[in-house]
């Protein structure tokens, strides 16, 4: 410990700012229980503990490496914290997160050990039970927790709940409660229907999404990108291409501009229906607008150009893979390993071992196959 604490006090003697030192510190740290010491004797800094980014990427991190008792040990040495750990904001923040790790039981009990809740906090567990997937007890509460704390639910907590619903797949449910919305006094906002939108969309209910957008438009609600990034996912599902190209095209109309997920719903649309010179041109555009593929986007071309064995692309793809430090699943990359040999090109081969070896993101098992 006296040496991580001379090593904490070393960071300080640069000419960052303490906290974005202390930040910068965090995310070098690679030694996972390191860094959940460093967190701990950062959090005795009176601002350290309100920096909400600092709190979700650290658990984010231990969550990615499945040490919840890390994420566990963390939050609750939080408790200590005087007067933070009175105010409903903080206690909010630790809920919060322990939803986003899974750890409900833990967001309950600090809400039940609350001095004062309100309507922020009650929102904050239902916000938990849905992030750790706790869809049987989300009703229950969504009833029960209201009244028990005395207050009126608002449309985050309509929202919440939506969400929840969607998850578990109750689409009618979760459409009946955006027209409970307004019978409560409320009005569904944006993230009401990009929500109910994104389900009807994506999972083959394209006439239902059709209504819900009527009634989006029809309460002056003005949809965003998101909105019609989901409505491309449908329109390519439903094999309607041409109007999901038209629809991009009509962006910049609604003073919008096509961003990674736009491209995405093209490109992966294309991908699945074995339509690669489509999605290579798409491939492109995403490109030249400056935007990073995600790792679906990756996974979607690669495979497909597998499977053509355009092994040109499939080459150029992979260095774009590692140019930009995306962490795409490594089974991916070593079946083009696998086919750039079995196509007899050995030198490629040989180039995409080394490039996944060289780049530090978990590809250290990327070999060429064992009978070469």
């Amino acid at each position: 410990m006296a040496s991580l604490t001379k090593a904490i006090r070393r960071t300080f003697s640069t000419s960052l700012s303490p906290i974005k030192t202390m930040s910068e510190d965090l995310y070098k740290e690679r030694n996972l229980k390191k860094l959940v010491s460093k967190f701990k004797q950062y959090s005795n800094v009176t601002r350290f503990r309100t920096k909400t980014g600092i709190y979700e990427s650290t658990v984010h991190r231990l969550v990615s490496a499945k040490k919840l008792k890390w994420v566990e040990e963390i939050l609750e040495h939080q408790k200590q914290y005087r007067p933070d750990i009175t105010k409903e904001s903080f206690n909010a923040r630790l809920i919060s997160l322990y939803g986003k790790s899974g750890l409900f039981k833990n967001a309950q009990k600090v809400f039940d050990e609350m001095p004062e809740r309100s309507l922020k906090s009650v929102n904050a567990l239902l916000g938990a039970c849905v992030n750790s997937k706790k869809y049987d007890e989300l009703e229950t509460l969504f009833e029960e927790l209201p009244e028990r704390v005395k207050v009126k639910r608002d449309v985050v907590t309509y929202n919440i709940m939506i969400k929840g619903l969607c998850a578990k797949g109750e689409l009618d449910k979760a459409r009946g409660l955006v027209y409970e919305i307004e019978k409560n006094g409320l009005k569904p906002d944006l993230v009401t229907f990009n929500t109910i939108l994104g389900a009807f969309y994506m999972n083959g209910k394209f006439d239902d999404g059709e209504k819900m957008w009527d009634l989006m438009v029809s309460k002056d609600v003005k949809p965003d990108i998101r909105s019609y990034n989901v409505k491309l996912v449908g329109l390519m599902n439903e094999d309607k291409e041409s109007e999901a190209v038209k629809l991009v095209g009509e962006l910049g109309s609604f003073e919008l501009k096509p961003d990674v997920f736009t491209y995405g719903a093209l490109i992966r649309g294309y991908c699945e229906k074995g339509n690669l010179e489509e999605a290579n041109k798409y491939y492109v555009e995403l490109v030249k607008s400056k935007s990073a593929p995600t790792k679906a986007i990756f996974a979607s071309v690669i495979s497909s150009a597998c499977k053509k064995a355009d092994s040109d692309w499939v080459l150029e793809l992979c260095k774009d893979v590692f140019k930009s430090k995306c962490h795409v699943n490594v089974d991916l990359l070593q079946g083009v390993v696998d086919g750039l040999v079995k196509s007899s090109r050995i030198q490629e081969a040989k180039e995409v071992v080394h490039l996944g070896k060289s780049n530090d993101y978990h590809l250290y098992k990327l070999n060429l196959p064992s009978d070469d």
